[in-house]
């Protein structure tokens, strides 16, 4: 059985195990072939090597290793960090350091390349109630 990482300060959680249970169906009933679900590319494969946290879950079509999980972070005022894998021990750190940022999770299988977005969150601090997101001063060109 998954769960969802044991990450405080978690919300707006979106869990894509529904789209994950349908790609299976697809896949079991030989609607979708192998070579277009078992795609994780080399820097995937790479981050789930070097940033990457073991799972207990069975990967559900080779059956031969165990999922491995990896977060991703994007978010406006995370800089250069923004795109990057990070393990649960970052996150927790991130989480009371930076603004609001965004946090993919996607499951990938070293073994036979399945990947899946497995759910998403938010961390990071809240902004302040009635606090709008400062915008550009640039304006555009007008004739």
């Amino acid at each position: 059985m998954r769960t969802l990482a044991a990450v405080p300060g978690r919300r707006s959680v979106v869990d894509y195990s529904l789209q994950r249970r349908a790609v299976l169906a697809d896949v079991y009933a030989g609607r979708t072939g192998l070579f277009e679900v078992c795609d994780a590319s080399p820097y995937l494969s790479r981050a789930a090597k070097y940033h990457g946290e073991p799972t207990d879950i069975a990967c559900p079509l080779c059956r031969k290793e165990r999922l491995t999980r990896v977060n991703y972070v994007y978010g406006e005022h995370l800089g250069a960090t923004a795109g990057q894998a990070k393990t649960e021990a970052e996150l927790a750190r991130m989480d009371g350091a930076q603004q609001e940022f965004s946090v993919y999770c996607v499951e990938v299988c070293r073994g036979c390349g399945w990947n899946h977005l497995d759910f998403s969150y938010v961390l990071g601090v809240e902004p302040a109630p009635g606090h709008q997101p400062r915008r550009s001063r640039r304006r555009a060109a007008t004739e």
